[in-house]
């Protein structure tokens, strides 16, 4: 850890939140990799931006970056810590209400200057962007080829990042899992998840053609089954859910059999993995999540009943019903699992916290919050 980084954190973080920051920047070895940095990040209210953000703005000293630009639409409202970091810290921090596909960077604020871009504008909750699939498309594909043209036309830009995901494997034989790379995928391009899986695979190929048209120093992140806090109760995804129903002392409800396998990346480890994929600074994609265990759905069940039990005295039980929502499960991956060794090689990236310590980590700092929608 460097110094001083300690002395540049606000008060009124939350222990869990101060702990994990501290997590991912002794896992960093930045150098002067952000000195002098302007960066923009694209969907940095979600829940990557979460930790992404406050990383950037409390490390900024110590990190030596002059600009952190923070762009969103915010259709799902503007959170109040982000709120509170823009107020604590305005001479760094410059937020924006924006739709990276349709408005331009070049008025806004510092973010002409930028030198490093962070894309991760969209919707990544299956229940949310089958609700939004145009907008989510959009995102990923008009919104990412906004952000290439502008590095073209840029002399500035030191690294891009953009966030693919997991999901462009599809659903994997068991001759592919675990997963490498390298894997072409097994994708439907029709259904209910095809705006998102596909406009991700899009996006990583407009990537491909701009690094290697125009040199640009692009690197894809390839995101598997992150949680923890930053990620909202009401975010639909499983970690979401079943948290939501220990914090509220409900039973935790399963939606299908329980026996899709996943592994589960603590969000400390996974921003220390895409703090690296950017500094790589060039033409590179990589699988960012961690390679063990790999769980079924009722095992995560399990573990969030222990975790609850321990953290809270949580007596609910395990339950299995069928869902309402009819295409809940279509296209839903039986398995997930990475390989990460190119990341450990050519990053350096070694997650570390295995579920059970996560889980507990994510039920402590619901806890702290009076108020549970970050």
């Amino acid at each position: 850890m460097r110094d001083g980084s300690r002395s540049a954190y606000a008060p009124h973080l939350n222990p869990i939140v101060r702990d994990d920051l501290e997590r991912i920047d002794h896992s960093l070895s930045p150098g002067d990799a952000f000195r002098d940095a302007t960066i923009v990040v694209t969907g940095c209210a979600g829940f990557l931006g979460f930790y992404i953000m406050q990383y950037l703005v409390y490390f900024a000293r110590p990190l030596g970056v002059r600009h952190v630009v923070g762009l969103d639409t915010f259709r799902f409202g503007k959170p109040a810590w982000l709120a509170r970091l823009a107020e604590t810290s305005p001479d760094l921090l410059d937020l924006h209400k924006f739709d990276i596909s349709r408005d331009s960077l070049d008025n806004v604020g510092a973010a002409p200057n930028a030198t490093h871009i962070i894309h991760m504008a969209s919707i990544a909750s299956p229940t949310f962007y089958r609700q939004f699939p145009v907008q989510t498309v959009d995102a990923n594909v008009w919104g990412l080829r906004r952000l290439l043209d502008f590095s073209v036309g840029s002399k500035n830009v030191k690294g891009l990042l953009f966030f693919s995901s997991s999901e462009i494997y599809g659903d994997p034989d068991a001759d592919h899992i675990p997963t490498n790379e390298e894997y072409r995928g097994n994708v439907s391009a029709i259904g209910p998840r095809a705006c998102y899986d596909e406009a991700k695979r899009f996006g990583e190929t407009l990537c491909y053609i701009y690094a290697h048209a125009y040199g640009l120093p692009i690197t894809i992140a390839r995101p598997f089954n992150n949680y923890g806090p930053g990620m909202r109760v009401d975010d639909r995804r499983l970690p979401a859910d079943f948290a939501k129903c220990v914090i509220e002392g409900r039973d935790i409800v399963i939606y299908s059999d329980g026996l899709p396998t996943r592994t589960f990346c603590y969000i400390s480890d996974a921003i220390a993995g895409y703090l690296k994929c950017l500094t790589y600074s060039k033409f590179e994609y990589f699988n960012i999540g961690i390679d063990r265990p790999e769980i079924s759905v009722a095992r995560l069940a399990e573990i969030y009943q222990e975790a609850g039990k321990k953290t809270f005295g949580y007596t609910g039980k395990v339950r299995f019903e069928k869902s309402t929502d009819a295409q809940y499960l279509t296209d839903n991956p039986n398995r997930r699992c990475p390989i990460i060794d190119k990341a450990v090689h050519l990053l350096g990236y070694r997650p570390h916290i295995l579920i059970e310590e996560g889980v507990e980590r994510y039920l402590k700092f619901l806890g702290h919050e009076t108020v549970l929608l970050p």
